[in-house]
């Protein structure tokens, strides 16, 4: 009986305790349901849906012309949604034939049989995100959308588009390497310099996970677009560009070197014009842009810095010009080192312009050495305030830095001053030389290099960058007066004078460097490695552009600056020259508006700007606006061109930027190929405008 009591008791603790749990785990759900019932489902739907970034359209770079430098192309991926909630087996079956059949003639990457297996296969798994095909081009997707199934939308027919950008240069290497690209995630160029602008800012669409870890888009309606990215106006000249980049490379294939740049350049306003940047492929022998050599690459810069060397001492009042100098038998000894002339015999006794003209090392040495050797950081002092000590601040990240030493300084030595003179224990970057150069040709004033010189959106200025003056003048008026003089000497007499020209006068210095190759010093084993150069501006009378041109390690029979380098400045200047870039370009004709083009549709305040630079007689018909212009015999006529709002405008003969105002303010977002004026709009005239839509505009 005692035993019995024991198990009865044993038991009922057993059924209370789990009594309790009971009502513990009731209590525990009751409060999650109703509690934290908001909680849970909140953080349910946050592993199931959630918002997804849309790129922005990537801003657009062109040429100072309006000619397309780098521009993103849309492409997309084709993706089905195969659940039988979206599409019914009889309206699937009906249609996979037709759709597989589509998709192999479109893409020609599998037959209609393998497509319609695995659409089939892919039914079967009720796959909601199938792949069909990454980078589809627009016409492709037109293509697409007239496919059974493909044409009953997403709703019915599975059908999902994702879009996407791809960065493509319709000039390919043209200014390539300063135009920029990505690699993974970091820009350079000027699309990273000018990253904030070209990007945009994001748009947000709702997705949803499915099976397999996908995610689907929801409903486009949940979309929240995306604003397009600002374009860049930059300051390169796509004719210039070409000469300059052609010029370079015939030049280079001849004499086999290892790499090259040059530079054109706007004097009175520091715009770049062209750069070009050219490094051999070991592996193909092929000349190729991926380094920004004119930008990054500090090296001694030779006999073009006895420019420099020659001013600091006219600015200081040690030399005249007309002084002479002995230039011995060609070679003279400073301490332990001996100083040659290109001309091992020597030129004699002459004067430091002719030491300059013929770019003697031994007479140009002198001068400096005799004027500063008891106090050297004088004449480093002079040279900093010509602003050859500090980079140029660039938008372009990766400028090289300028090496200046001071008197004293680690690696000073009792030869410094001598060699510094003649372009070496100095380094610049070919840019840092041609600015100073170029200071020179706009008597004095000092600019800053500029890649770009308008931010504009929808075909609208919202930034414009003026010209910058980092100094007003590097020197007195009379410094730069011999300045000029000595560079025009150099040309007409000296060592450039196999580049002079009787159709415009040229100014310019050669330079012939021998190359250090870091901590190991000079190349001697294998031959000595030089670098080529040559920089100047032109016409010499009134300096319209500078110009620098820069070879590296020429190979064959001749290394100097006059034989490698000075040759392409002159090609680059003569085609310049042909093109009437320097020279008025227009000469009044008789009856030449009859010979005028007229405008289909353009902005009539511009059509009338173009007009009267040939000094058209113009019919004042029409006020402002769009319109066309009809030439009649000696003067044009206007006709007004109406649009209707919220009607899609015609835009067809326009150009870009007046085609993309008119459709943006429409409300439709734009994307457009090919570059000139607009010759096939996707979306007709007179639709109605479905705002936020996409229309797409074809250029000539």
């Amino acid at each position: 009986m005692e035993q019995k009591n024991d198990i009865l008791w044993r038991m009922r603790l057993v059924y209370f305790i789990m009594a309790i749990m009971g009502v513990a785990i009731i209590a525990r759900v009751v409060h999650i349901q109703f509690v934290e019932g908001d909680h849970w489902r909140e953080q349910a739907r946050n592993t199931t849906i959630r918002y997804q970034d849309i790129d922005a359209a990537r801003g657009d770079i062109y040429a100072d012309d309006g000619s397309l430098l780098a521009t993103s192309l849309p492409v997309y991926e084709i993706r089905m949604d195969l659940s039988t909630r979206v599409t019914p087996d009889e309206v699937f079956y009906n249609g996979v034939d037709g759709l597989a059949a589509g998709l192999s003639s479109i893409f020609g990457d599998r037959s209609a049989a393998r497509y319609r297996s695995d659409l089939v296969n892919a039914r079967r798994n009720q796959e909601r995100y199938y792949l069909v095909k990454r980078n589809v081009s627009y016409e492709e997707l037109e293509r697409l959308k007239t496919l059974p199934l493909f044409r009953l939308g997403r709703n019915r027919g599975g059908l999902i588009v994702v879009e996407h950008s791809r960065r493509v240069m319709p000039y390919q290497t043209l200014a390539a390497r300063t135009i920029g690209y990505e690699r993974e995630g970091v820009y350079v160029g000027l699309e990273g310099a000018y990253r904030d602008y070209l990007e945009g800012i994001q748009g947000k669409r709702l997705v949803q996970r499915i099976s397999g870890g996908s995610w689907m888009p929801i409903n486009d309606q949940n979309e929240i677009q995306p604003e397009n990215g600002k374009d860049l106006i930059t300051t390169i000249n796509v004719r210039i560009q070409d000469i300059t980049e052609k010029a370079l490379l015939r030049q280079l294939q001849n004499f086999q070197a290892d790499f090259g740049t040059a530079v054109v350049m706007e004097v009175s306003t520091g715009r770049v014009k062209a750069i070009s940047n050219l490094l051999r492929n070991t592996s193909t022998g092929q000349y190729e842009e991926t380094y920004n050599i004119a930008v990054g690459r500090s090296s001694e810069p030779g006999s073009t810095f006895k420019l420099a060397a020659l001013m600091a001492a006219l600015e200081d009042g040690r030399v005249n010009l007309d002084d002479t100098v002995d230039t011995k038998n060609g070679h003279i000894a400073y301490y332990d080192r001996i100083m040659r002339d290109a001309n091992n015999a020597g030129h004699g006794r002459i004067s430091i312009m002719e030491a300059f003209e013929l770019s003697s090392n031994v007479g140009v040495s002198q001068v400096i050495y005799n004027a500063y050797r008891h106090d050297p950081q004088r004449f480093i002092n002079r040279l900093k305030q010509m602003h050859l000590d500090r980079p140029l601040d660039l938008e372009i990240s990766g400028e090289g830095q300028p090496v200046l030493r001071d008197a004293g300084d680690q690696g000073w030595s009792n030869v410094s001053l001598p060699w510094m003179s003649i372009g070496y224990e100095v380094s610049l970057t070919p840019l840092q030389t041609l600015a100073f150069y170029n200071a020179i040709a706009n008597n004095g004033r000092f600019m800053k290099p500029v890649f770009v010189s308008e931010i504009r959106q929808s075909g609208q200025t919202v930034r414009r960058f003026t010209p910058q003056v980092i100094d007003r003048a590097i020197a007195s008026p009379s410094t730069i007066r011999l300045a000029a003089e000595m560079l025009q000497g150099a040309v007409d007499n000296g060592t450039a004078r196999n580049i002079r020209t009787d159709a415009y006068p040229i100014a310019g210095k050669t330079g012939t460097a021998q190359v250090a190759e870091d901590a190991r010093g000079y190349r001697t084993g294998s031959g000595p490695s030089y670098q080529a150069s040559f920089v100047g501006y032109f016409p010499a009378d009134n300096p319209v552009y500078s110009c620098i041109v820069m070879v590296h390690n020429p190979r064959g029979y001749t290394y100097t600056g006059s034989r490698v380098a000075a040759p392409v400045f002159r090609e680059i200047a003569d085609k310049m020259f042909a093109a009437q870039m320097f020279t008025p370009a227009y000469e009044q004709h008789e009856n030449i508006v009859a010979h005028l083009p007229g405008f289909r549709n353009a902005y009539v305040e511009d059509m009338k700007t173009i007009y009267s630079r040939f000094n058209a007689v113009m019919e004042e018909n029409i006020a402002a606006g769009f319109g066309s212009a009809v030439i009649r015999a000696d003067t044009v006529g206007f006709a007004e061109k109406g649009f209707i709002e919220n009607l899609v405008p015609e835009v067809v003969g326009m150009g870009l930027r007046d085609a993309m105002y008119l459709l943006e303010n429409s409300g439709l977002r734009v994307r457009f190929a090919g570059r000139g004026t607009v010759v096939r709009q996707s979306i007709p005239p007179g639709t109605r405008v479905q705002r936020g839509g996409l229309i797409y505009i074809e250029l000539s």
